[in-house]
């Protein structure tokens, strides 16, 4: 069965273009997965479909209404549905999670806007609190779009060989290694040489150090608490470092 996602909004137009095109609009062409908006101002109870307020306790901004925001959540038609709040005092998403949620039949992506959402929504009504990183948007929509796009990439037959998703970055704790193609030489940068020479061992052996090379440079703390092995010093080429 396809998984359902939904996203909760108050911007359904936001999401009119990036789901037509590339992988993303070929999979939910092709039934492979389904991606359903949901516009939040359609569930507010007042003539001026209010969705916001001022904020206990005083401060700038407004407060998206937990009872706006519930109703929308709980007006959804699959059972079981995964709900999932984006907002920046979440945990912060990974490889992971977009796996896990690519396996449940059906989602539920809640995007906030304004000062946020009414905290009793977090705390009793999602199952979930995610954040892209640390740092803050307007609001969820671009979450929501990443994460679909990132998820949909676990779902069998969106990509074209999907082997490739192992050698991805974070699938094995590290970033993915440098890419290269023609043309060989470009302004004077060569391809490395032990990529063109044939040798499967070796090219695994040398994408494994740049791997490591480049995590340990980048991302130093995705290597904490891990044992990576780096390959055979004789087997590296000195020519063959890459800085990005």
């Amino acid at each position: 069965m396809a998984p359902h996602v939904h996203i909760l909004t108050l911007f359904p137009e936001f999401f009119e273009g990036p789901f037509t095109v590339s992988l993303l609009g070929k999979a939910i062409d092709g039934g492979l997965l389904k991606v359903e908006c949901h516009d939040i101002r359609a569930y507010a109870t007042d003539r001026h479909r209010s969705v916001d307020d001022t904020p206990y306790g005083g401060g700038s901004g407004m407060v998206m209404r937990a009872d706006v925001v519930v109703s929308a959540l709980e007006d959804l038609p699959d059972e079981d549905v995964h709900r999932i709040h984006l907002t920046p005092s979440g945990a912060v998403l990974t490889q992971e999670h977009l796996k896990r949620w690519a396996s449940l039949p059906s989602i539920a992506l809640v995007c906030g806007r304004y000062e946020g959402i009414d905290a009793r929504v977090g705390e009793h009504f999602v199952d979930e609190e995610i954040s892209l990183g640390d740092f803050v948007l307007s609001g969820g929509e671009a979450a929501a779009l990443t994460i679909v796009e990132g998820l949909s990439r676990f779902i069998p037959g969106v990509l074209g060989n999907h082997e490739s998703l192992g050698e991805e970055s974070f699938q094995s704790g590290l970033l993915e290694y440098p890419h290269f193609t023609r043309p060989r030489d470009f302004r004077g940068h060569e391809v490395p040489e032990i990529l063109r020479s044939g040798d499967h061992k070796k090219i695994a052996d040398w994408r494994h150090e740049m791997a490591l090379q480049r995590t340990r440079r980048v991302r130093p703390d995705l290597l904490a608490d891990k044992d990576v092995t780096p390959m055979d010093s004789d087997s590296a080429e000195p020519s063959s470092r890459i800085d990005d």
